[in-house]
């Protein structure tokens, strides 16, 4: 019995590597745009399963036709490089009627433009099809009072039903649309018609994102990571992400506004800004560090065997926070049960080793990107 049950195993798994290797593609595509997906996936279900290889570009793309929605989303956290038994494929053909998508973690644009990408590489029409299908959904979703796009449809969250800036859920959307509607690369084979519609969405979305910019004491600053589809105030995320701007998004906004070819007076001024504003949120003089810590010190809910801390140390890099108050720029943290704490020690250590405080999102920004940009536009010199 055991030597049949291990000639089976050896078939099967000589049968998905074939499945894995086979219909290589001549060329590959990038799959950056999946990975923080992946990583929540594996995250939760472990890395235990067959993958296609990168190169086999159309079983990628037939993955994602087979988990697009018959809406033209996604659900977001899934691996697309995921080798599906034929059990599994019935399920996700069974699911692809419900109304539920998201645009968390670069979902949906990121599909899209894979898609479009598998087109070019192959001139399989349905590739070109479920890409379009991608691209109406997303403009089908932009809100009403405000350009942008919620975290989830339909909301299951107070938070999800919140316009989104996190996550790049609006810069990436905001490139996507760009990229078509000037027909950039593969972008190039939707039609007239998708890129006009593509243009209208995008100057939109552009329109909002500008209004969005939050000022501190009567000049442009940063961006909070969700607001309040109606009132359009900043708002919270999920308990403990109080309302507050964002560092780390505001640095993606920013990047996006970079590559806006020929940047309007308002763009630069939005740019200028928040880029001034990153200036002068740094925090100098301490360092931020992940340690280990010994099983005895764990508090209960913490799990892991690490903790971060903030260590004085006059010769760190430059660190920002994660959010910064909306009315004094102080630095915001807060627990699980959505309280304010003064002290980074006061946050859970739950809290305070999962999540990302703090960091050096901006310092590429500053010390390279933003330099660039001011050569490329021809404008020299440093925002006051």
């Amino acid at each position: 019995m055991k030597a049949k049950q291990c000639l089976k195993s050896l078939v099967l798994a000589a049968a998905l590597l074939s499945s894995a290797c086979a219909h290589v593609d001549a060329q590959t595509l990038p799959l950056d745009g999946f990975e923080d997906a992946i990583n929540h996936w594996q995250a939760k279900n472990g890395q235990d399963y067959p993958r296609y290889a990168p190169e086999n570009v159309s079983a990628i793309a037939d993955n994602l036709l087979l988990l697009q929605r018959d809406h033209g989303g996604w659900i977001q956290n899934r691996d697309p490089v995921q080798i599906f038994s034929e059990d599994a494929r019935k399920d996700l053909t069974r699911e692809k009627s419900k109304p539920d998508a998201s645009f968390d973690n670069r979902n949906i644009y990121t599909q899209s433009e894979y898609l479009a990408g598998a087109y070019e590489l192959t001139g399989k029409t349905r590739y070109l099809d479920g890409a379009r299908r991608g691209l109406y959904f997303l403009i089908s979703q932009q809100l009403p009072t405000c350009a942008g796009w919620p975290h989830t449809v339909p909301a299951k969250e107070d938070y999800q039903a919140r316009l989104t800036i996190a996550d790049e859920v609006f810069s990436g959307s905001l490139r996507f649309l760009r990229r078509v509607a000037e027909g950039e690369g593969a972008m190039a084979a939707f039609n007239e018609t998708d890129r006009a519609k593509a243009r209208v969405a995008l100057e939109k979305g552009d329109a909002c994102l500008l209004k969005l910019q939050i000022k501190h004491n009567g000049a442009l600053a940063g961006w909070a990571g969700q607001y309040d589809p109606d009132t359009l105030a900043p708002a919270r995320g999920r308990a403990f992400e109080l309302p507050a701007m964002a560092s780390q998004e505001t640095v993606e906004i920013v990047r996006y506004l970079m590559s806006i070819e020929a940047p309007s007076s308002e763009v630069r001024a939005s740019i200028e800004g928040a880029v001034s504003w990153l200036k002068a949120s740094a925090i100098e003089g301490v360092r931020y560090e992940t340690i280990s810590i010994e099983s005895a010190q764990r508090v209960a809910g913490q799990g892991g065997d690490t903790d971060r801390v903030l260590t004085p140390d006059d010769s760190a890099s430059l660190v920002w926070a994660r959010f910064y108050d909306v009315e004094d720029n102080s630095i915001v943290l807060a627990n699980r049960d959505g309280l304010r704490v003064a002290r980074f020690e006061d946050v859970h250590p739950e809290r305070r080793a999962g999540y990302s405080w703090y960091g050096y999102w901006p310092q590429k920004l500053i010390e390279k990107d933003y330099p660039k940009w001011k050569t490329r536009t021809g404008h020299a010199g440093t925002p006051n």
